[in-house]
């Protein structure tokens, strides 16, 4: 059993948001499947995503190589989308089609325990997003799924994806505390060692179906985590909310 956390000190949760707060495989699976019927939702959605951290890194290796800008993730999201329709053959999507399809990232379902969870823990701490999806896209997802954010907190704002260290280090610079007031709660122990190394408290959510029922994840304790939940309603459970 783990040991009751000392968080006497702490201040801001930030959540890391697909796969850990929404069901990202689920929702682009059905919003496929209502689009391009007889396409696998499910299979689409893995291809989808696959594109998505090395379109991230080749975006932050422009930057550093001084060759362009931050680029949204709603703008990564359409050239992955492109992608993965030449491959799979798919031509039948006009431009105003492929936009509402792509828009399917702001309209992704909350896992069951979220939203009560999230209004559990705004009781007591600040909760707020820290995600590589941008602004407009969180802020409609939080509208569609009715997450109760304190605030919605991007990369956009940081101007670097996770896992550069601006990102968690730059919740510590909005809210004008120490980075260890700061827990960042995910379901991708990637995510939360780097968070670690800015000296960001953690809290792994297990999320074992975030890629389908089919692809079971491997939701095992991993060494370094201050937290190991179930869900958010855990979480909130072990933070005496």
């Amino acid at each position: 059993m783990q040991a009751q956390p000392d968080v006497d000190d702490l201040k801001v949760i930030a959540f890391d948001v697909f796969g850990t707060v929404v069901d990202w495989h689920g929702g682009i699976a059905a919003e496929v499947e209502r689009l391009l019927p007889g396409v696998d939702g499910g299979a689409f959605a893995l291809a989808w995503r696959a594109g998505y951290q090395p379109a991230m890194r080749g975006v932050m290796e422009r930057i550093a190589a001084g060759e362009g800008g931050f680029t949204l993730l709603d703008e990564l999201h359409l050239s992955i989308l492109e992608n993965v329709l030449r491959d799979l053959g798919v031509t039948r999507l006009d431009a105003a089609h492929k936009r509402e399809l792509n828009r399917a990232w702001h309209r992704l379902p909350a896992w069951p325990d979220a939203v009560a969870g999230l209004a559990r823990l705004k009781s007591k701490y600040i909760v707020c997003t820290l995600s590589n999806g941008n602004i407009g896209l969180l802020t409609e997802m939080a509208k569609h799924a009715g997450l109760p954010w304190d605030c919605v907190l991007s990369a956009e704002v940081f101007k670097a994806y996770k896992p550069d260290p601006r990102t968690y280090l730059g919740v510590a610079g909005v809210f004008d505390i120490a980075p260890r007031q700061v827990m960042l709660a995910a379901a991708h122990h990637d995510d939360l060692a780097a968070a670690r190394a800015c000296g960001l408290r953690t809290a792994y959510i297990e999320r074992p179906n975030e890629f389908g029922a089919a692809q079971p994840k491997d939701v095992s304790p991993q060494a370094g985590n201050e937290l190991h939940v179930a869900d958010i309603g855990v979480l909130a459970d072990r933070l005496g909310c």
